[in-house]
């Protein structure tokens, strides 16, 4: 991912392999907004504390830095779940209930989603000038949210696997994921190779690891999704609070970053080799 500093303070990062593609994304990280600590300081959640007012200053000074409308967001309430939505113009500025996932093909239209350790994942289809936004963490990754987004395109656009450009944000690393006996449980039960995604740093007597990333890989590639088309940030939101929000290393006193992805009004092109 490429860092990018903004005119009011605001700073985000974007998907290399999106640069040539009519489709914008960036992610948030914690600097340019109002909050206090321990929300420091630009927070996106008024659930962990922060005021309603701040949360909307700096909702509205993220938009100013992209160049969107705070008002046009689309934001979902999200419940760790694999349900996905898809939304046009009608829904500017809405909350969609009882989802994760957010798909269009409204040119312009801002999907926003938050996180502090769960993984952003964007699916971009270049053929139908679509795109795809979602949260997911443990739960929703290993119940499948990322495969549930591409089908979601599939159904409502035909975008082909082996065509679109999957991108994986932030989110806590697997050097700093260790997770209990169930979520090793059902990674083991869900995953194509489940030894890719689960390590035992600590000895093999210890709970494991889990590889967040790795988990959406593989998911998306047993979807069709062709390797070479998945971008991993690598970047580790509990390694890194000083850019980023980490629910698990800052003990739950924290806020959320987010993600805001849009189509731009170029025609798509061909951008994959045939």
């Amino acid at each position: 991912m490429v860092r990018v500093h903004h005119s009011n303070g605001v700073i985000t990062y974007v998907f290399e392999q999106l640069a040539s593609a009519p489709v914008a994304a960036h992610v948030s990280t914690r600097h340019g907004g109002v909050s206090p600590e321990p929300w420091r300081s630009l927070n996106f959640s008024v659930a962990r504390g922060d005021a309603p007012e701040r949360v909307q200053e700096n909702r509205r000074r993220l938009a100013a830095a992209l160049g969107v409308d705070a008002g046009d967001m689309v934001r979902c309430r999200q419940v760790h779940g694999v349900g996905v939505a898809r939304v046009g113009w009608e829904h500017a500025g809405a909350v969609i209930d009882g989802c994760d996932g957010l798909i269009t093909d409204a040119i312009g239209l801002p999907l926003s989603l938050v996180f502090a350790d769960c993984a952003p994942i964007l699916i971009y289809d270049p053929d139908h000038h679509a795109l795809g936004v979602v949260h997911a963490g443990w739960r929703g990754a290993l119940e499948g949210a990322a495969p549930a987004l591409l089908r979601a395109m599939q159904r409502a656009y035909g975008a082909d696997p082996a065509r679109v450009l999957a991108c994986i944000g932030p989110s806590i690393g697997p050097e700093s994921y260790e997770v209990g006996p169930e979520v090793a449980a059902l990674a083991q039960a869900r995953l194509p190779n489940p030894a890719a995604a689960l390590h035992h740093p600590n000895g093999a007597h210890r709970n494991p690891h889990l590889n967040l990333w790795e988990v959406n890989r593989q998911l998306l590639v047993e979807a069709g999704v062709d390797p070479r088309h998945v971008e991993i940030s690598g970047i580790d939101t509990a390694r890194n609070t000083q850019d980023f929000f980490s629910h698990r290393a800052e003990k739950g006193r924290c806020g959320l970053f987010c993600m805001v992805a849009w189509l731009l009004a170029d025609s798509p092109r061909a951008l994959l080799a045939e």
